[in-house]
């Protein structure tokens, strides 16, 4: 009887698969870790997918996990166009897409090898809510500037996994509610989500709050003196504010338990940075409350440094009034993959076809 999910989501250095039943328990689960030493041979990360897909097989063997019992497979979305939100089932041009994604991710590999496999056993594929979601409302993508256009990328699995969540525990329909839901983790994504739609969000890349990794929205011509500077180069400097921004960049750690324990020995420097980054992420929540004007049923606090009680309180502190504050600390990305196509099999929400 085919009656589980198989969950495939590829990391730089790991691949993590499950199995989940149609009730959203997770049966098994295995991350596989792989040294750089063995990805060092591949020359590009598509190179990658042959050796990964069958060391999955091989771990589903080994765990005596039955093909024939394998109702759907649904892998990581990866760097795709932008697209709206949901699951898509994996088709011919969503392969091309991701085999040619403008930047290379490990991601990327999810749709493919749950493809792959999937025709092995002939089942359906699926990927759902990759980091291209788009549902901008169009004022949302003026920028002020003539020919630069404000971009749609965030933590959207997270994202969306928690709203369903909060309006599955208050017996609300998804689509009939307004929410703020801000994924804190390395990356900061803060969206309102307006009916169901996602129609602002800072892009996790480029603005918003800083972050442990990443610098948020900067001073445009201290930037541009920054670019002109001939220290960095293009390369260096977007992985500067990507990567080497945030609290990387003040207090030389992504670690906000590094950062508390500084602030327990008296590091008045640490606590004032800190605190910054609690004022930037509130303060960014309130310009969202703004895109809904005022209507907001619910603030969500998720992802991984939303563990930290003080920084919950800190955002309290300054964005409780605009509406409940909810936490839903850590990011369930298996689970969240498992319910996208669990909604789907449940007619929640309906199959969307990528072109």
């Amino acid at each position: 009887m085919k009656e589980y999910i198989l969950v495939i989501n590829p990391g730089s250095t790991s691949t993590k698969i499950a199995i989940f039943n149609q009730e959203g328990k997770e049966i098994f689960s295995r991350s596989i870790t792989h040294s750089i030493e063995e990805l060092s041979q591949f020359k590009s990360l598509l190179e990658q997918g042959p050796v990964r897909k069958k060391i999955i097989l091989d771990t589903l063997k080994k765990e005596n996990i039955e093909f024939n019992s394998i109702k759907t497979i649904i892998g990581r979305g990866g760097v795709l166009k932008p697209l709206e939100a949901g699951t898509y089932e994996v088709n011919n041009k969503l392969i091309n897409d991701l085999k040619n994604s403008p930047i290379e991710h490990a991601s990327n590999l999810g749709g493919i090898i749950a493809h792959e496999i999937a025709e092995k056993i002939d089942v359906p594929a699926y990927i759902a809510d990759p980091v291209s979601v788009d549902e901008f409302a169009d004022i949302a993508r003026i920028s002020g500037l003539k020919g630069i256009e404000r971009k749609s990328l965030l933590h959207t699995l997270n994202i969306r996994a928690n709203a369903f969540r909060y309006a599955r525990e208050q017996g609300k329909k998804f689509e009939e509610i307004n929410l703020i839901v801000a994924h804190l983790g390395g990356g900061i994504s803060i969206a309102p989500i307006m009916k169901g739609k996602i129609v602002d969000v800072n892009n996790a890349n480029d603005g918003g709050p800083f972050s442990p990794e990443r610098s948020g929205s900067l001073p445009n011509k201290a930037l541009i003196h920054l670019c002109y500077s001939g220290k960095y180069s293009e390369k260096e400097l977007y992985k500067l504010i990507t990567n080497q921004g945030g609290l990387v960049s003040y207090l030389g750690t992504n670690d906000t338990r590094e950062v508390m324990k500084k602030i327990e020995q008296g590091d008045n420097y640490a606590k004032l940075i800190f605190e910054a980054m609690c004022y930037q992420i509130a303060k960014e929540i309130g310009a969202m409350a703004a895109v809904l004007k005022g209507k907001v049923e619910a603030i969500i606090l998720t992802g991984g440094i939303a563990h930290n009680e003080i920084l919950v309180n800190k955002i309290k502190e300054r964005a409780g009034w605009i509406a409940p504050v909810v936490v839903y600390p850590g990011e369930e990305e298996m689970k969240a993959l498992a319910q996208a196509v669990i909604r789907v099999i449940n007619g929640v929400e309906k199959v969307k076809t990528y072109s």
